[in-house]
């Protein structure tokens, strides 16, 4: 056993199997956080196994020797008032649990039950294979959810990075038994697994309690993530016809990935541009011209590849007119952020990421996910001096290089029968 400190309280065992633990101690709190982070999600996943680590996911929940029935797993969480849960994204699967201190106990062990312990009952693979189907189907029939994929697939054509985390009707159709169990064992691995834990707690407790469960965890070889294809030289444009009352619009250009020095810097840009109700976008189609009810942007940030995007809903007969706005306020990034303006997106960041780290679930998932996906831990401080450094001319550096012409790319769902108003507004 290996045993290291990370400093602002955060501390760091990594077990002879090769499992990270990481723990904050927060004395202030009544919760503690329990996390288990794993290097799996659709970004590990061939076309054939599409949508296996959100399938497993869910099957994680349905029984174990101990508890037999998804009953006793919930019912042993939620009947001391906490909170279990999971979810599966691109590059990780997380399970974790928010229960009071005195629960922590019982948190652990109910989590490391479920991960190390799964039944895997036929008959409850087929019922969970139709609630997944179900839960396509609802993304597939909400307009708005369904320009979230479109905008993927645009930005990443033929790729896992841009495939719906749930996979597609056929490749959850027809995922075997044997496929699940096959895939957990390869992923499933303690050296691809990191167990983070926030609350009034101490790290030697957490690591003598998580020990007997996790200790013996054999080490697999887990596949390593399938590299993203960023080439793109011309912008790219997908309009998928739907009877909707609102055009729903995505459209964005390529981005930094995580550990990029800019990452910040892009941030911050995504603050000033369409974050928050002051920010230009707000003001601009909301506010000024009522073109929209909703419209922001986001940065999302994987470890080879990033984007910058903006969403909003308009009418379609002003779709047109609400996408060259978008368009002319990305046009004025490239023309300098005035020192104020910086100021205030800068303050917003750090004020939003302090007052995050109040909460026990938050201070488990910064230090999970860093670990996992990165091998290490930035201090809130360490990030709230990179940004404290950023000046004017980091954004207008960042917009120059980023926003161009041929890295564009636009989804569009709503009533319309080609592309043709569209196109011809795709450059920068």
């Amino acid at each position: 056993m290996v045993s290291s400190s990370v400093d602002i309280g955060f501390q760091k065992t990594t077990l002879s199997n090769g499992l990270r633990i990481l723990t904050c101690n927060m004395p202030q709190t009544y919760s503690v956080s329990v996390g288990i982070f794993i290097g799996a999600g659709s970004r590990y996943e061939s076309d054939q196994e599409a949508g296996i680590s959100h399938f497993l996911e869910h099957m994680l929940f349905k029984g174990t020797a101990k508890r037999p029935t998804a009953k006793e797993i919930t019912s042993a969480i939620e009947g001391l008032g906490g909170i279990l849960n999971a979810g599966t994204d691109r590059e990780s699967t997380v399970y974790w649990s928010r229960v009071a201190r005195p629960h922590m106990d019982i948190a652990l062990d109910v989590l490391a039950d479920i991960v190390r312990n799964p039944r895997f009952d036929p008959d409850e693979i087929e019922k969970e294979r139709k609630v997944i189907l179900e839960e396509l189907n609802m993304i597939n029939d909400s307009p708005q959810s369904r320009v979230d994929l479109l905008i993927d697939e645009v930005f990443w054509p033929n790729q896992p990075l841009g495939r719906d985390v749930g996979g597609t009707k056929e490749s959850v159709g027809s995922l075997s038994r044997d496929q699940l169990i096959d895939y957990m064992h390869r992923q499933y691995s303690p050296s691809n697994t990191v167990i983070s834990v926030a609350g009034d707690i101490s790290h030697g407790e957490v690591v003598e309690k998580l020990e007997p469960y996790l200790g013996d965890w054999g080490r697999t070889e887990a596949q390593p993530l399938i590299p993203a294809q960023n080439g793109q030289d011309a912008a790219r444009l997908r309009v998928e016809r739907r009877k909707s009352e609102q055009a729903h619009i995505a459209l964005g250009v390529r981005g930094l990935p995580s550990l990029h020095p800019d990452r910040y810097a892009l941030d911050l840009l995504s603050v000033v541009l369409g974050e928050g109700m002051s920010s230009r976008l707000f003001q601009e189609l909301r506010e000024r011209r009522a073109l929209a009810y909703e419209v922001h942007s986001f940065v999302q940030h994987f470890l080879d590849s990033g984007a910058f995007m903006i969403y909003l809903g308009v009418d379609p007969s002003n779709a047109a007119k609400a996408t060259e706005a978008v368009l002319e306020e990305l046009r004025k990034l490239r023309d300098g952020i005035p020192e104020e303006e910086l100021s205030s997106a800068r303050e917003l960041s750090k004020g939003r990421l302090m007052l995050r780290m109040e909460d026990t679930r938050a201070v488990s998932g910064w230090l999970g996910a860093q670990e996992l996906l990165m091998g290490q831990v930035r201090r809130v401080d360490e990030v709230v001096a990179m940004l404290d450094s950023i000046t004017p001319e980091d954004l207008r550096r960042v917009a120059l290089q980023l926003l161009v012409s041929e890295k564009l790319n636009m989804a569009v769902v709503g009533p319309f029968r080609s592309e043709r108003q569209f196109k011809s507004l795709l450059k920068l």
